[in-house]
């Protein structure tokens, strides 16, 4: 298995100095532990109870969240490889390859004696050998019990994974871990969860009918407010968004995921709302210093003003806090190239985000235009055919390759014109482009044509 390049190592072993001065972690251990949570496996129950399994990953994540020790890989980074029906020990290990992570969180819920059982385990990656599994202590409890009884959960994984935690800190990880006391807002929460995840517009609308549910039976459950306008952003309905991440802040604003979020959506609105981006992410990374997405978009927004050196500031200080994110090493390889003129540097971070994650189209996108225009269009031309290999109805890479064809293969570039503006047609932001389509697909027949 590939590990940890130098560049990371080097950023968690800097990661010590960084955290030692932090009031969170005084007394914290300040090795990274880079760990994926998956659904522990609910097929023994029936399958109304299977959402349990997602509910019980939940949780772990809610309340490792909370200590810098831990960077959580985003289980979207495994769509390319596919997740199985149920985590079992070979698909958590193949999972902790693909993702590059340490540690597996994984498990089984089982019924004993009419009671629920939760089988925890742990799987750690060895380097140069057989991956380790630990079985936890089970968890044991009447069914209405048991996620009351799993706010303890996310400690004990804690500290079998050598994390040292002062009472504070493992008090803050177990009511982070215990979102609402209502049973049954929680089962809509994860229900919601889960529909989310697919991240189809069907799944979507489900995970906000489900979602808006649990809110009902908990008004103050503040983490079901801030996921229901993550889901509500991903639909494209910003103000919805907004106003459910402005009612988790007022539920709660020591939270700073909504803070986070308000940000993403004052980056990206029309009229180019910078500065209040800024004040939203600095708010999120005042409650959370060690919040690495939050550095991610404040870096973001200080490009987007022209602020390359706080850009580039914010991004390694993501880096420290998660150096396998691969959006910083996009983000940077965007700004070494686009505003630093840095050729090597540039090639060097889009490749170390695609090889954080294949799949990323952004990082697959920037690496060929920077080929592209230093001519080295046989490289440009393999980032754009993973881009459509990835995502086939992607205009973007469609277009680009076009104009790369042109140089190269005139007769290649008139299929991909044709298909572009088979793709582009229908849609309305692609208007002008499609037109400028046209005349570049008129001037190759005329070229051939002679």
């Amino acid at each position: 298995m590939r590990r940890l390049d130098s560049w990371s190592r080097m950023l968690i072993a800097f990661v010590g100095l960084l955290l030692a001065l932090c009031p969170w972690t005084a007394h914290a251990d300040s090795k990274l532990r880079i760990v994926l949570i998956v659904p522990f496996d609910g097929t023994p129950l029936e399958r109304e109870e299977q959402w349990m399994g997602e509910g019980v990953s939940q949780i772990l994540g809610l309340g490792l969240t909370q200590h810098p020790a831990f960077v959580q890989i985003e289980r979207m980074r495994l769509r390319g490889a596919g997740q199985p029906e149920a985590w079992t020990e070979a698909a958590a290990s193949q999972a902790a390859r693909a993702v590059r992570a340490d540690a597996v969180l994984f498990g089984r819920i089982e019924r004993h004696a009419g009671n629920l059982a939760v089988l925890p385990r742990l799987l750690e990656v060895k380097a140069g050998g057989a991956d380790a599994v630990v079985n936890l202590e089970p968890v044991t409890t009447p069914e209405g019990e048991l996620f009351g009884r799993l706010a303890t959960l996310p400690v004990t994984y804690a500290r079998t994974l050598n994390v040292s935690l002062t009472d504070t800190e493992a008090a803050r990880i177990e009511k982070a871990a215990r979102p609402t006391r209502v049973p049954r807002a929680f089962e809509l929460f994860a229900r919601g969860q889960i529909a989310a995840m697919r991240g189809d517009q069907e799944s979507n609308e489900a995970a906000v009918d489900l979602l808006s549910r649990a809110i009902e039976a908990d008004p103050s459950f503040v983490v079901a407010h801030y996921t229901l306008g993550v889901v509500h952003s991903a639909l494209g309905n910003r103000w919805k968004a907004a106003a459910q991440f402005r009612a988790s802040t007022q539920a709660d604003a020591s939270y700073p995921e909504p803070y986070k979020a308000l940000g993403d959506l004052f980056l990206s609105q029309p009229r180019r709302l910078f500065d209040q981006a800024i004040e939203a992410y600095s708010k999120a990374i005042e409650l959370r210093p060690f919040f690495a997405d939050a550095y991610v978009g404040l870096g973001d927004a200080k490009a987007a003003k022209s602020d390359t050196d706080g850009a580039i500031a914010a991004y390694q200080k993501a880096l420290v806090y998660n150096p396998v994110n691969p959006k910083v090493h996009m983000s940077l390889g965007k700004i070494y190239y686009s505003e630093k003129g840095l050729y090597y540097e540039s090639v060097t971070a889009y490749k170390r985000a695609i090889d954080l994650d294949s799949h990323s189209v952004d990082a697959r996108m920037g690496l060929g235009e920077v080929y592209e225009e230093k001519g080295l269009y046989k490289e440009a031309i393999e980032e754009y055919r993973r881009v459509i290999e990835i995502d086939g109805k992607h205009t973007g890479a469609t277009y680009n390759l076009a104009l790369v064809y042109e140089k190269v293969d005139p007769r290649a570039a008139m299929t991909q014109w044709e298909r572009y503006i088979e793709l582009a047609s229908p849609l309305a932001t692609e208007k002008d482009w499609v037109d400028v389509a046209r005349q570049h697909l008129k001037k190759l027949k005329s070229q051939i044509k002679d």
